[in-house]
């Protein structure tokens, strides 16, 4: 059976929260465009926090929790209740498990989808990180029920990732503030879409990484 073992598997967050930092200026740069152009700040600031705080050698749910604590208690903006609910919903669906297989990712990434959507209206369409997260499941679960392999179904749920961030540059913004710019908001990627990206491609990334 292809899986990662869920203890020391909390590094994988430690990763994507690299990745997070590293991209803090970009990330702010596409915000600013259409939004208020912290996006990249404060998700650098709750991802880098949580990553000084969380130990890596432990198991992937404790180290979402403490990602999601982080999120919901210290970062601004409307990202920090979306993602700290996310990631608060993944940890609960994986608490528990030894292993991550390719049937318990796929109930911990729907969880994430279910909490965001939970507390946000938007949808497919809307220009934002619902536009990555909804194809990414879709895909990840279409590549499942073909028998792809674990490795497989990650890959595509990173392309059809990247194909739904890329997608929101020419979608027009219905959600938040940028949504009063109508038209004007037409052509610029958006900003929490990308992020998104950058964390389902962690997660991609670092199980395939992994696998055994």
């Amino acid at each position: 059976m292809e899986s990662i073992p869920n203890q020391g598997a909390g590094v994988i967050i430690s990763e994507i929260a690299a990745m997070i930092v590293e991209n803090k200026a970009y990330l702010s740069e596409i915000d600013g465009k259409i939004g208020d152009g912290d996006h990249g700040a404060n998700m650098a600031k709750g991802f880098g926090r949580a990553a000084e705080r969380l130990d890596p050698d432990g198991t992937l749910n404790d180290a979402m929790a403490l990602l999601s604590g982080v999120l919901m208690s210290e970062i601004g903006g409307s990202m920090g209740p979306l993602y700290g609910m996310m990631f608060s919903d993944m940890a609960d669906a994986v608490e528990g498990a030894e292993v991550i297989d390719a049937e318990r990712f796929a109930q911990m990434i729907r969880a994430g989808l279910d909490g965001v959507q939970s507390i946000g209206s938007a949808t497919v369409g809307d220009k934002t990180l619902v536009d990555t997260y909804v194809p990414a499941v879709d895909t990840f679960d279409a590549a499942r029920a073909r028998g792809d392999s674990f490795a497989e179904a990650l890959s595509s749920m990173q392309r059809a990732a990247e194909t739904g961030r890329d997608s929101t540059t020419d979608l027009v913004s219905k959600v938040g503030r940028s949504a009063r710019l109508g038209e004007r908001s037409r052509g610029v990627v958006d900003a929490g879409a990308t992020s998104c990206c950058m964390i389902l491609s962690g997660f991609a990334t670092g199980i395939a990484a992994r696998l055994a």
